[in-house]
């Protein structure tokens, strides 16, 4: 079977990151028998600057024929100051509206070789290996109403709503035990229950479910608590699931216990498995086009794209101890690299990861 993938590179340093993935993607082709058709699309503040659309209709008529999407960043701060509704994350936010991308993958795992590079003792996260689960569809981030209205006075109130409907509790707690249930078997469910009442419903919810998942753990912590825990004794977790502005800040705090945001891949899939997959960070426009950027969150994005929508996992296995070959190896980009140590470039990290592709 050939598998369609679209590639978007987007703004800052995502045309490098993609660029170095693709370079992989197309020896994965050329020498293991991967079937694919690459297309490119534009998107971001790239598209608003030839379209004046962050996401224009041609980009999302691609985006819904394709079998997975590998996303590099969008936005920077030129386009800080365009309409909002046309500015490069509104597009993020309505590519993973119009194709159902509710559930995001964002795992955390510290490489034995990077165990110095965390700024946590190298005790709390050797061995780290927990699973993020954030519903990506609902919460905050889309519910209605929002706006920025001006009182009579001249004052501005800026407005947002936090909703979840039942049902958008409900799939993205399965996804939680059933990616438990294959890991570890403990969930932790984050929320802000003692002040929010969505909160309060979405773990009368997440509880509700336990019942048919007696082999999984379920434990409840609130998200300020559980930023702390991250810090304190991140090891206890095995995957946390949460709503979308909890999971995308606690993510976030997760990625520096990796050593570097460089290092974290995501997932986001829909209910058919497809997915849009990208680094967790973003575009990086102070170190765009020199070459500094690290490529192996989207080169292991590209390796959870084989895994969850194209149903390669012996490609994808394969791409992820590249990945750990060629940090044991000592290739190091800059955000990795401790004092004294050599630093590469994104081609050079990429051309690494490619070069243990070989090596069984």
């Amino acid at each position: 079977m050939t598998h369609k993938i679209l590639l978007l590179a987007g703004d800052g340093i995502g045309p490098e990151i993609i660029g170095a993935t693709e370079a992989l993607l197309r020896v994965l082709m050329n020498r293991f028998d991967l079937s694919c058709e690459i297309e490119h699309a534009l998107m971001g503040g790239c598209a608003i600057d030839v379209h004046n659309n962050s996401l224009p209709e041609g980009t999302l008529h691609l985006a819904r024929a394709a079998d997975a999407i590998l996303l590099g960043a969008v936005g920077g701060p030129q386009w800080d100051k365009v309409e909002r509704s046309i500015r490069p994350e509104r597009g993020l936010l309505r590519l993973r509206s119009e194709l159902g991308l509710f559930c995001n993958l964002r795992p955390a795992v510290l490489f034995d070789a990077l165990a110095q590079a965390s700024t946590l003792k190298a005790e709390i996260v050797n061995g780290l290996d927990l699973m993020i689960i954030r519903e990506l569809t609902g919460g905050i981030y889309f519910g209605e109403p929002r706006g920025i209205v001006e009182d009579e006075d001249g004052a501005r109130r800026g407005y947002n709503t936090l909703v979840y409907s039942e049902e958008e509790v409900v799939r993205i707690a399965r996804m939680g035990f059933e990616t438990a249930r294959k890991r570890r078997s403990r969930l932790c469910s984050i929320d802000k229950a003692n002040v929010l009442e969505v909160s309060e419903m979405w773990r009368d919810v997440v509880q509700g479910l336990a019942g048919a998942y007696p082999d999984v753990d379920l434990s409840h912590m609130f998200v300020d608590n559980a930023a702390m825990q991250l810090v304190r004794a991140p090891k206890q977790f095995d995957v946390i699931v949460t709503g979308n502005m909890f999971g995308d800040i606690l993510s976030d705090l997760a990625a520096m216990l990796t050593g570097s945001i460089g290092m974290l891949p995501s997932a986001a899939l829909n209910a058919d498995r497809k997915g849009l997959f990208e680094p967790v960070h973003g575009s990086a426009p102070d170190i765009a086009g020199k070459g500094m950027a690290n490529p192996l969150a989207t080169i292991l994005s590209a390796a959870m794209m084989l895994r969850y929508s194209l149903g390669e996992t012996q490609l994808a296995n394969r791409v992820e101890v590249a990945v750990e070959d060629a940090l044991a190896s000592g290739a190091r980009t800059a955000d990795i690299a401790l004092p004294g140590e050599t630093v590469v470039s994104t081609a050079d990290m990429a051309k690494a990861v490619i070069d243990g592709l070989s090596h069984d």
